[in-house]
């Protein structure tokens, strides 16, 4: 797949904030609550942000700080609930990743005769009573809307590949539409673009009528409802045609079908979103409307001083927030908030960070394509310190894999043990040796230049010394380096790089091998390509293709297994550690039967539908 630049802006900011991010694992808190009784409705839920959304639109927005407010203003035909949940084992988190029917009357299956044609046809009804803000039905054609608006010149589609590979007719529409205004005279004016997305189809989405949507895919898809969960398959009101895509005039006109709309946003300094009239929670599995309403502010820059007022709020002093949105708790922070009820370390499931190698380098004569050398790094590096150096065991694991635990496919496999994981230089010495390097290699190792990267650089700097290798450090600004290690033409050529520090967070979870072996080495050496070492092996894209086409997620997990297996033993990434989240709320919130909010690792922050203020609160 290739996915456009919007996937890397949204993994920049996750590199960025490594220490906020969660890892599957066990989750814990400080303290208990006894508060875990019916939510009491009323109060405004307060929100400090950095940025704030990066994307109001849901066709671009692609980033977990987007998910969390898009929760509250849009609706998809299948979605995760979010429930409270306290171990990658307990039956909350495997609720959360099985989508089930929002918007639809029901979820497809053989049984219930949604899904035909052999697992290539998927047929959805539209519930009624599901309406815009505005009072009109969501139809059929308003989520046909939203695919037609995938490739827009302006902000396309977050991550196009998982559709172009799975619908069929989506990659000439596509096409088609690149190529109409990669011309001069079609100006990307919202007239034009509607007006092409108008008088164009796409062969695999058909609309019978106005509550039945149906999708033709070009092979059996185990992961498809994964796919139509995450919210770019959220419905598009035919309002939005006179609107650029996400411009400045479009959020200010932002219509809802969720519990909540925008209702105030100004730039930089504040979103506010209240309750929308014409939502039905009859209609809605997922979201509720406790809260009156819902104030971001925007333009709190730093960690500690957000946590602050998130304290202060709970001491009844200082400003009130209840808290954070795009920002990473502070990791420092981290001990002397371990006793505090308000806090708590929630498991995710991510590859972040990992060590990639860039096979396509001419430096050090070819040194990354030498597979020794790639088993000789990926022997000596301390996952240990790197796990110190995000906080612990208690919010980082060490892993092995391309796959993190709890997903489909994932095998506790370690082809380069060392003690305690602490790397084992000597046999790093050996293999380097055997690749005809006695006297260690020179490599450039690019890194984001916030503290945080550096001193990440710094370990893997320090575990490599060890055995000779010599890595000279690159130090690049966070808003260029994922866009650098993905232009894949340019680092065939010399002085770019030859390893780097990446991170990935899976888009679903459970049986989501597109989402992490497919990206990571199938054959995709292109601009603004995932796989940033250019990948390319035979062996392993035939596993790829065998677990996208087997019948079912159960029959594609022993392809993705082998896949990830081989890539593991080919070292053209050495996975380092999965995080887990560390958050801290205001003492004035909570969700129905938990002390805290619910936290969904779908969306990877806080449900913010599914959280009330508590009386005395108010």
């Amino acid at each position: 797949m290739k996915p456009l630049p919007m996937r890397v802006a949204a993994l920049t900011v996750v590199a960025l904030a490594a220490t906020g991010l969660a890892a599957c694992g066990k989750s814990s808190s400080g303290g208990t609550s006894t508060n875990t009784g019916a939510a009491t409705p009323g109060g405004t839920l307060h929100i400090v942000a950095a940025s704030g959304q990066s994307q109001f639109d849901p066709v671009s927005a692609y980033g977990t700080w987007d998910y969390m407010i898009e929760r509250a203003y849009t609706r998809q035909l299948v979605q995760y609930p979010s429930k409270y949940y306290t171990a990658l084992g307990d039956s909350a988190w495997k609720a959360d990743t099985t989508p089930a029917a929002d918007v639809a009357t029901q979820v497809p299956s053989t049984s219930n005769g949604g899904i035909t044609d052999g697992g290539k046809t998927y047929t959805f009804h539209i519930k009624q009573g599901v309406d815009w803000n505005n009072g009109r039905q969501v139809t059929a054609q308003d989520f046909l809307r939203e695919y037609k608006a995938f490739g827009n010149p302006v902000q396309p589609v977050g991550n196009s590949g998982y559709f172009l590979s799975t619908i069929a007719g989506f990659q000439s529409y596509f096409n088609a539409e690149t190529a109409f205004f990669a011309k001069k005279s079609n100006k990307p004016t919202a007239a034009n673009i509607a007006n092409f997305q108008n008088t164009h189809s796409i062969s695999g989405i058909t609309t019978p009528n106005s509550s039945t949507i149906v999708f033709h895919l070009v092979q059996p898809a185990g992961d498809f409802l994964d796919i139509l969960a995450m919210p770019f398959n959220s419905a598009r009101p035919v309002e939005y045609d006179k609107y650029v895509p996400d411009s400045l005039q479009m959020r200010n006109n932002m219509m809802s079908d969720g519990p909540y709309n925008i209702t105030s946003y100004t730039p930089g300094k504040s979103v506010t979103l209240t309750k929308n009239k014409s939502w039905k929670q009859s209609t809605d599995p997922f979201r509720h409307q406790y809260v009156n309403s819902v104030v971001i502010t925007i333009g709190v820059t730093n960690a500690t001083t957000q946590v602050d007022e998130i304290k202060a709020t709970t001491n009844g002093s200082g400003s009130a927030q209840d808290m954070q949105m795009d920002t990473p708790f502070p990791p420092n922070l981290i001990p002397s908030e371990k006793t505090n009820p308000a806090f708590h370390i929630f498991p995710w499931s991510n590859t972040n960070p990992y060590v990639v190698f860039n096979l396509r380098s001419p430096d050090a004569n070819k040194a990354m394509a030498n597979l020794k050398v790639r088993q000789a790094i990926a022997y000596t590096i301390n996952k240990s310190a790197i796990q110190k150096l995000y906080g612990g065991p208690s919010v980082a694991q060490v892993i092995s894999t391309a796959i993190p635990p709890g997903n489909l496919g994932y095998k506790a496999i370690n082809p380069f043990p060392s003690s305690g994981n602490q790397g084992d230089p000597s046999k790093c010495k050996a293999l380097l040796k055997q690749a005809g390097y006695p006297h260690g290699v020179t490599l450039i190792d690019e890194y984001i230049n916030d503290s945080v990267n550096t001193a990440l650089f710094q370990s893997v700097q320090a575990s490599a010394a060890n055995c000779g290798i010599k890595l000279t450090g690159k130090a690049t600004p966070i808003s260029s380096y994922f866009v650098n290690l993905g232009n894949a033409p340019q680092n065939n050529k010399a002085n770019q790089w030859d390893v780097a520090q990446a991170a990935w967070i899976p888009d679903w979870f459970g049986a989501n091998g597109r989402t992490t072996i497919q990206p990571f080495f199938q054959t995709d050496c292109a601009l603004n390509t995932i796989n940033y070492g250019c990948v390319s092996n035979k062996q392993e894209d035939g596993l790829i293709t065998s677990a996208l086409k087997a019948p079912s997620p159960s029959a594609a997990a022993p392809f993705w297994s082998q896949a990830d297996a081989l890539a593991m033993q080919q070292a053209w990434i050495v996975p380092l550690i999965d995080q887990y989240n560390p958050t801290i709320y205001s003492s004035r919130v909570a969700s129905p039967g938990s002390p805290i909010p619910v936290w969904a690792p779908n969306i990877g922050d806080p449900d913010i539908t599914n959280i009330y203020i508590k009386k005395a609160d108010q």
